[in-house]
């Protein structure tokens, strides 16, 4: 696929422009810092792209606003009292220390425990507890993938769950491959949901054109709720966005 990136500064905003096979021009900013990028066909000059983002400043620095204003976590020390989320809940932490093998448990709606050895430190805890995400995704995953490509009339080859610092989710359409983010076990389950049907979507139209959106209205009339949703869920100490 011919595709060029490239960047420009449009009164002191930096701009990525991604040049590809498509009709019409697709001006998005996206969080967590407000990460302006114009999406243009191939024959399209930087000076047709300047002018789409001075049209649209308003817009631009309205949207990144409510980036800037949006909750994030600090970074986790994994210690009793913190909060940590899934599926969209808030839970404090509590850690156990006991002998035994180190586990997860959710002791009632509001507290998740961690089970683990006195001279556990915090790097140890984490993995624990990514572990145990990344165990649930696994569960919630397959009867989501099945239904939906029940629905779609298309199957992925195969799935995944890794740790992304630029995307919620990713599709490699040649080897019909989808990825999912290990923080979306934080994030509420229509959130995943909407991440897999995007996804699976792309195995009918690689672009994000206006098939593309044609094809979510018709199959996920509510996706861009869940959208926002996702993007307005707190955000990590490190940052992802979609």
């Amino acid at each position: 696929m011919n595709t060029e990136q490239r960047h420009i500064t449009v009164q002191g905003l930096s701009v990525q422009i991604v040049r590809k096979a498509i009709k019409n021009l697709h001006l998005g900013v996206y969080p967590p810092h407000g990460r302006v990028r114009v999406a243009v066909p191939l024959a399209v000059g930087d000076e047709a792209v300047r002018l789409a983002v001075i049209g649209k400043l308003g817009w631009i620095k309205k949207q990144r606003a409510k980036f800037a204003a949006q909750p994030r976590q600090t970074e986790r020390e994994m210690v009793s009292g913190e909060s940590h989320y899934f599926l969209g809940r808030r839970y404090r932490l509590r850690v156990v220390e006991r002998d035994g093998p180190s586990r997860v448990v959710l002791r009632n709606r509001t507290t998740l425990e961690l089970h683990m050895r006195s001279e556990s430190d915090a790097s140890a805890r984490e993995q624990v507890l990514q572990r145990w995400y990344r165990a649930r995704l696994r569960e919630l995953v397959p009867p989501l993938l099945a239904k939906w490509e029940a629905i779609l009339g298309v199957q992925a080859a195969s799935w995944g769950i890794k740790k992304m610092k630029t995307k919620w989710g990713a599709c490699n359409v040649d080897a019909r491959r989808i990825w999912l983010n290990l923080e979306l076990a934080k994030k509420p389950v229509q959130c995943l949901e909407y991440l897999i049907v995007h996804e699976l979507t792309h195995l009918i139209e690689r672009h994000h054109n206006d098939r593309f959106v044609s094809l979510l209205d018709r199959h996920l009339p509510h996706w861009r709720r869940h959208r926002q949703e996702l993007n307005s869920a707190p955000l990590a100490h490190e940052s992802w966005s979609y």
